[in-house]
């Protein structure tokens, strides 16, 4: 791995792709950044326009984040259109084919001759797309690419709040540094990540809560304060991620939606989480995703101090944390924490 002419940094988020092109010697601060619809927005949109105009949709390509884009199918399908899909796209509604079907998709093995039809590439990465913006501005794109992508995992039989939260019990378990979770080559059961490094061979891929709890280390509040214990926040569209991290030895995770949360509630559950108070089987009753402590980590710190980052992180603001934002740029906190992954991998 070579990332001599820079690294180029992407987070696929819910809401914005938010990328970074990072290039050794120059200030951070100068380096191109650039802050888009995510890939689910884009193609969304896209679905609302076909509506619009009465066209069938026939879905190709890769599997991918849903959102926007998954709302924007179940609502063409409602107005009476048909939606047709290759399997591995299909897989973007759900693990299990026979639900996709039961939503209304028809699973195809080629684009149908049907009329009037909008034909949609899907996934999650344009690299073309956005080297051809950086070109614009005479930057080369970089040799070294990193995608941030949030992966709950294959689990067709079983719920994917569930699969999803049994890595971060891996991970707690393991003592491993959050940089081990960068990949050259996904496990096989990370699919959106799988999906990322076919449309383009040799990306580094990262899970999104991972990098975001990685860059907002790169805080200067939050470095100083991790030697003590510190919880840290991501609140994003759609997810809440807490950490407990000492040093860069996480201790336990939490993970919630972001639409179910109110800052008294989230503030409740804080602080049982940090008191080994709050049980997991609790969080996935209500629809979220879980927590889980490591045993000893009250005696290893309190975590009192609180570091908050994420696109959400005003609506929050009552918690009465430090608002992250490493490198001066809250946005690109999780293109911060790629980097720092990639930096680690190559110091190895």
């Amino acid at each position: 791995m070579n990332f001599k002419n820079g690294i180029l940094a992407i987070d696929v988020g819910s809401g914005t792709q938010d990328i970074l092109v990072w290039r050794s010697g120059q200030r951070i601060e100068n380096c191109p950044k650039l802050i888009l619809p995510s890939p689910t927005t884009i193609i969304g949109r896209r679905v609302k326009e076909a509506t619009k105009r009465g066209h069938h949709l026939f879905l190709s390509g890769h599997t991918m984040g849903g959102g926007a884009f998954s709302k924007a199918v179940r609502e063409h399908i409602s107005a009476g259109f048909r939606v047709m899909a290759l399997e591995k796209p299909a897989l973007t509604f759900h693990d299990n084919i026979e639900k996709v079907v039961a939503m209304g998709i028809e699973i195809v093995d080629q684009k149908p001759s049907v009329e009037p039809l909008t034909q949609l590439e899907m996934g999650d990465l344009d690299l073309s797309a956005i080297a051809q913006a950086l070109q614009l501005f005479h930057e080369p794109i970089p040799d070294t690419v990193a995608v941030a992508v949030q992966d709950h995992g294959f689990s067709p039989d079983m719920s994917n709040r569930v699969f999803r939260f049994e890595q971060w019990k891996k991970l707690l378990a393991s003592g491993e540094s959050l940089t081990s979770l960068l990949y050259e080559t996904p496990p096989s059961h990370l699919t959106r990540m799988k999906a990322v490094s076919d449309i383009a061979p040799g990306t580094l891929l990262m899970d999104t809560g991972a990098s975001a709890i990685l860059g907002a280390l790169e805080d200067p509040w939050i470095a100083k304060k991790s030697g003590e214990g510190v919880t840290i926040l991501n609140i994003g569209n759609e997810h809440i991620l807490a950490a407990l991290v000492k040093n860069e030895t996480v201790w336990g995770v939490y993970e919630h939606h972001t639409s179910l949360m109110t800052p008294d509630k989230l503030l409740v559950h804080l602080e049982r989480f940090r008191h080994e108070d709050l049980r997991n089987q609790e969080i996935l009753d209500e629809m979220g995703h879980g927590c889980h402590v490591m045993p000893g980590a009250k005696k290893e710190s309190p975590f009192g101090h609180v570091g908050i980052t994420g696109p959400n992180r005003e609506r929050f603001a009552s918690l009465g944390g430090h608002m992250a934002a490493p490198f001066g740029d809250m946005m690109l906190t999780g293109c911060f924490g790629l980097v720092k992954a990639v930096k680690a991998r190559m110091d190895h």
